[in-house]
């Protein structure tokens, strides 16, 4: 099973900053069961997204699987990326994400960002909780979204 594009992992040093790789499509599948219930956790969160959704995109390969990975077997954080195609241009959405130690792996953003830069997206764009504005450099609130319960 390859899960890093190198097939080189980082240290095993719990300090050691985890270094990200997406899952090979091929591999996904072996790899799925280890994130599932992660992925799942970060989508009730929110409410914003169906799981069964991202699990049926990540599974055909239409969606990718990160991983930051702080050693062959640790992995400290797990998203999902989807390329979507809206009317001002392409936009890789993260779609789920859910991680323990922010701080170490958050850096790690810039290479889904050089990522969707080589795909051509405008942007990357990310549908969570109002913490990631605060945390994320060079983010930016666009839009907002509301409800209204209905009971």
């Amino acid at each position: 099973m390859q899960i890093s594009r190198t097939g080189s992992f980082p240290t095993s040093n719990p300090y050691a900053s985890p270094a990200l790789t997406c899952v090979c499509p091929d591999d996904v599948r072996r790899v799925w069961p280890l994130v599932a219930s992660r992925l799942q956790l970060a989508v009730r969160r929110t409410g914003l997204s169906a799981f069964a959704d991202i699990e049926r995109d990540v599974l055909a390969g239409r969606s990718l699987l990160w991983l930051a990975l702080s050693s062959a077997i640790a992995i400290d954080a797990v998203a999902t990326t989807s390329l979507q195609l809206a009317d001002a241009g392409k936009v890789c959405v993260i779609t789920a994400c859910e991680g323990k130690g922010m701080t170490r792996w958050l850096p790690l953003i810039a290479s889904i960002e050089a990522y969707a830069k080589a795909e051509g997206c405008k942007c990357v764009r990310i549908f969570g909780r109002k913490g990631w504005l605060w945390a994320l450099e060079g983010y930016r609130q666009r839009f907002v979204i509301i409800d209204k319960a209905i009971d």
